[in-house]
């Protein structure tokens, strides 16, 4: 097959090497890439109109909301997406103040302002703290199962019902009490599953879950939006690296493609391109969501990935988070009121009952957190909602998302003359065809192994050279929503490819 369309580059010495994908991690690639004398010949091809993938910044109810990435979790000298953001002069003072960069948060999402209860009225802050301490002890107790010959249960979730059952049993309180304590348990696990980017804690894996540490540092935003970030780092590209709206057809590789620009000369891999345009190139980054490859994995590589890497992708499990931004006229909060929580008294994390999902996505949504005022009569409250629930979410129209949470908060407030917001702004990642989802984990049958597996370059082939060309990247420290953004880093994704690699 030879290329054709618009080409990669004028013929030039020095290998060509292709990113697909220009999202954070195809950005980063990229600049390491242009730094090195050794890769004359970069493109990153995306497959969108605009870099920064899952990192999205609008400019909406007269500011700036993150509509992907928010917080930088564990803003310390360890966390390279801080030390970028110190070095663009992103960051505000307190942020950047050795003070903040030493806190140690534990990783956990912090106690809510006000707790209400889906009878009306609120619900004891005194409980809810009891409920939290005893929830994120037992997340303390599954990273002790990381070098563990045996687990007590295959995922986290289960593990979590069976110690929960065993505490139940030293309740002496009043049967009202104890489901109004079983409700509280039920909204922190779907707290849980935001922060691991999962329908149900049930999917997610328990010997690996302990690979993930956390980084000292108390949680910070960018001022002027966390897109700005992913601009500075384009910015210092070539004017000329970036390609956008090229969605790739499929990945043609360990074979010999030749370019009429360039005779004599064979090329390793070939990119197709969905509009019928051609890249050769020696070597490919591939930096696309595991959400994308999961749904292409068939036609996206030919030949098809090896096995085992195949598997890795099919194992490691993606789900879907989102956020829905809400702005009233008028707070209904007090003044000092930073996040909101609901609490459905009907649920209980040891009960498998599944509703409809017309009748009941709203519950999995975790609460709000108020956002700062943007300086006019706009209050904002951004709330935050994963797995399929999540996903349902995204096929309904504005009008229906907006009435039912307007009957939702009049229905936890005990307030029926509520106003009802009077915009609504939502993300809807599982819906983008080139993200398909937000982020990535453990899942159960996989392992932090198949994360490593997905990075090695394509091995050897049967006259003992490697098969050139293609590395898929392990899928990383994904945007995730707020004071539930990537609890941590995991000690694998962490470290960084050698260039060699490639």
């Amino acid at each position: 097959m030879q290329s054709s369309g618009r080409q990669a580059e004028t013929p030039g010495r020095g290998p060509r090497v292709l990113v697909v994908g220009g999202g954070i991690a195809g950005l980063g690639a990229a600049q390491r890439l242009c730094c090195h004398p050794a890769f004359p010949h970069l493109r990153v091809l995306e497959a969108t109109a605009r870099a920064g993938g899952r990192i999205r910044s609008e400019r909406s109810f007269g500011g700036v909301v993150e509509v992907g990435a928010h917080w930088i979790h564990g803003p310390s000298q360890g966390n390279p997406v801080f030390q970028l953001a110190a070095k663009y002069g992103l960051l505000g003072e307190k942020a950047l103040s050795e003070e903040n960069q030493l806190i140690e948060t534990g990783g956990h999402v912090g106690l809510p302002s006000v707790s209400y209860a889906s009878s009306g009225g609120s619900v004891s802050l005194e409980l809810v703290a009891e409920m939290a301490r005893l929830f994120y002890s037992l997340i303390d107790q599954t990273r002790e199962f990381l070098h563990a010959a045996e687990t007590p249960a295959p995922s986290v979730g289960e593990y979590l019902k069976k110690e929960i059952r065993q505490h139940m049993a030293g309740w002496t309180e009043e049967e009202e009490t104890k489901r109004l304590k079983l409700a509280i348990l039920n909204n922190l696990f779907n707290v849980e599953c935001c922060v691991s980017g999962t329908h149900s804690m049930d999917l997610v894996a328990l010997a690996p879950f302990g690979e993930y540490t956390v980084l000292p540092g108390l949680d910070c935003t960018f001022p002027g939006g966390y897109q700005g970030l992913t601009d500075r780092i384009m910015a210092s590209l070539p004017k000329d690296v970036m390609v956008f709206n090229k969605p790739v057809k499929t990945i043609h590789w360990n074979g010999s493609f030749e370019e009429a620009s360039a005779p004599g000369e064979t090329f390793p891999v070939l990119v197709e391109c969905e509009d019928g345009s051609c890249f050769p190139a020696h070597h490919v980054v591939i930096t696309v969501p595991l959400g994308f490859l999961k749904e292409h994995l068939d036609t996206f590589f030919e030949p098809p990935l090896p096995t085992e890497k195949a598997e890795a992708i099919r194992k490691i499990g993606f789900g879907t988070n989102n956020k829905i931004f809400l702005e009233f006229e008028e707070p209904f909060w007090q003044p000092d009121c930073q996040h909101i929580q609901v609490v459905w008294r009907d649920t209980s994390p040891l009960e498998d009952a599944a509703p409809k999902l017309q009748d009941a996505w709203f519950k999995k949504l975790i609460g709000f957190w108020v956002l700062p005022s943007f300086g006019r009569a706009s209050q904002v409250l951004c709330g935050f909602i994963a797995g399929l629930e999540s996903e349902f979410m995204e096929t309904l129209s504005d009008e229906d998302v907006l009435l039912s949470l307007t009957q939702v908060l009049r229905r936890v407030t005990g307030n029926p003359r509520l106003p009802a917001p009077r915009s609504v702004l939502r993300s809807r990642w599982h819906s983008a065809p080139y993200t398909r989802g937000s982020y990535s984990y453990v899942a159960v049958g996989s392992s932090g192994d198949d994360l490593d597996l997905l990075a090695q370059p394509l091995p050897a082939d049967g006259r003992g050279a490697q098969a050139r060309g293609i590395l898929v990247p392990r899928p990383g420290i994904e945007p995730a929503p707020p004071a539930l953004e990537a609890r941590s880093l995991n000690h694998r994704t962490a470290r960084e490819v050698p260039l060699s690699a490639l």
